[in-house]
């Protein structure tokens, strides 16, 4: 097999180079994928998954945070629907939660529930009704609303909860049926048992995932533990469990698509396009330690909106470049792969690099 296998359009050589070269120095394998003008330009895949099984063109693999869009995604949905109201205090659904934070307050990382005082077991991860409980009880680190943060382990369980009260699947099923198979999106929050065998390996960089960031991040990403143990996270069990704030199994192919579905409003109605596009809380951000503007369940920048992952994968929508970029990536790194690919992209369409 060649390095890398998959498409390209000529006119987006660049990227192809770019990516040959990353996968010529990781040690696990990866995929890329480019929407742009109404078209999968790039859809490109190379590497190792697991042991001697290579990366083929339906390889699924975690994305970290990649995964948090997606939750919002089917959150918005249940407003657009008028099930969820976004000012609408969120214990109006989960009577149990004693955070004061409204919906939008949840969607935009500014409610406060990013980490638990109480240890926690990392089986808490596989017992849903357990981490909610443990959720409900937990007084936030700032009053909702003043400050933000990323809940970067309880995101997905903060909304898909909600999901889980008003509509009575859970977050996961109602993805899969809601969003994913109308548009035959291969998206998954709770891997079927027929799909374990497509899933990737996550192999960490030597230190990942690293020191530094703000006050509260060691309590937020550590509790409970596991997140970063590959003993953990490439379990059948992890796989099979709803954490939809990271193990989301993804293909680059589906999530540049979804971001291409949501650009072009096919996916939610433009109104909530707007919202969610649009800086809802801003600030140096707490658990990262980075300045952040924050809409409902994407980042902000000038350029456009997304999501990056731990160790390195990035769902995108460019505004400038009127793209959409996935990266997704068993290989636990930094972002600089999704940076040069990025540019690379920009390039092949005339713009400069970020």
């Amino acid at each position: 097999m060649s390095p890398t296998d998959g498409t390209c359009d000529p006119a987006f050589r660049s990227v192809g180079e770019a990516f040959a070269e990353i996968q010529g120095r990781d040690p696990a394998g990866a995929a890329v994928a480019v929407w742009h003008q109404s078209r999968l330009v790039v859809d490109l895949w190379g590497g190792a998954a697991a042991g001697t099984r290579s990366w083929d063109r339906d390889t699924l693999v975690m994305p970290y945070s990649v995964s948090k869009p997606l939750t919002a995604v089917c959150v918005l949905l249940l407003v657009a629907r008028g099930r969820l109201g976004l000012d609408a205090r969120a214990s109006t659904y989960w009577p149990e939660l004693r955070c004061e934070a409204t919906v939008r307050q949840l969607l935009d990382h500014s409610a406060g529930l990013v980490a638990l005082e109480r240890p926690a077991p990392a089986s808490a991860f596989l017992d849903w009704e357990e981490l909610c409980g443990r959720l409900a009880e937990q007084e936030p680190a700032w009053a909702a609303g003043s400050a933000v943060g990323e809940s970067p382990l309880f995101y997905g369980h903060l909304l898909g909860e909600l999901v889980r009260r008003v509509d009575g699947r859970s977050l996961g099923q109602f993805l899969r049926d809601e969003v994913c198979l109308p548009r035959r999106l291969d998206l998954h929050v709770g891997v079927r048992p027929e799909d374990q065998s497509r899933v990737a390996d996550l192999v960490p960089a030597p230190g990942f995932p690293g020191d530094g960031g703000g006050p509260l991040r060691a309590a937020a990403l550590g509790n409970p533990p596991g997140v970063a143990d590959p003993g953990l996270v490439n379990s059948r069990a992890w796989r099979a469990a709803e954490v939809p704030a990271v193990n989301a199994h993804v293909t680059a192919r589906a999530v540049a698509q979804l971001y291409w579905g949501l650009a072009r409003g096919d996916i939610l109605p433009r109104g909530l396009v707007d919202e969610l596009s649009t800086v809802q809380a801003s600030g140096v951000d707490a658990v990262t330690g980075s300045p952040a503007q924050w809409g409902l369940g994407v980042a902000i920048e000038p350029d456009g909106w997304g999501m990056g992952g731990l160790g390195g994968s990035l769902g995108w929508w460019s505004e400038e470049g009127g793209y959409a970029l996935a990266f997704v990536t068993a290989y636990l790194d930094s972002h600089d792969r999704s940076a040069q690919l990025e540019n690379a992209v920009r390039g092949s369409i005339g713009l400069p690099p970020l």
